[in-house]
């Protein structure tokens, strides 16, 4: 059985190992340790993380940034990563985090959830997913990165 609960300062290493998989996984390279990230994050008031465990272990991880837009009409919520080990798929892990996420959108009174799509047609799954999921595709994200 899988459980769903708020992540917390201790859950840092295993969150951290989760995106690291994500991120391998998106890439197709390994990535860079992320631990001290996670506890900074996690230390502070932007981020909340929410952990999917089976068995007391973590096996899946979602994590929401406090954002703020005129066009949103205040304060919204961001899914800036979700990840769930393979083994765990096509369980209805992703689908509980995001009921969670949900949950956490209405007691923050965020007017909506929004999330970044991999590239596609590779990750065509997980657009699909979403989609399921009642969220509605409004456009690519872009970002720039300092040199």
């Amino acid at each position: 059985m899988v459980t769903i609960r708020r992540a917390q300062m201790k859950d840092a290493p295993a969150i951290a190992r989760l995106v690291e998989a994500l991120l391998t996984e998106l890439s197709g390279e390994e990535v860079a340790p992320l631990g001290p990230v996670s506890r900074q994050l996690l230390a502070g008031q932007q981020v909340i993380g929410l952990l999917a465990e089976a068995d007391r272990r973590a096996v899946g991880v979602m994590m929401l940034n406090r954002c703020a837009a005129i066009y949103a009409g205040g304060g919204f919520g961001e899914i800036s990563e979700l990840y769930v080990e393979p083994a765990f798929r096509s369980r209805g892990v992703a689908a509980d985090l995001l009921k969670h996420a949900r949950e956490v959108a209405r007691r923050e009174d965020w007017t909506r959830l929004e999330v970044g799509a991999p590239a596609q047609p590779a990750w065509a799954r997980t657009l699909a997913f979403y989609e399921r999921e009642g969220f509605a595709e409004v456009g690519p994200r872009l970002r720039w990165l300092p040199e």
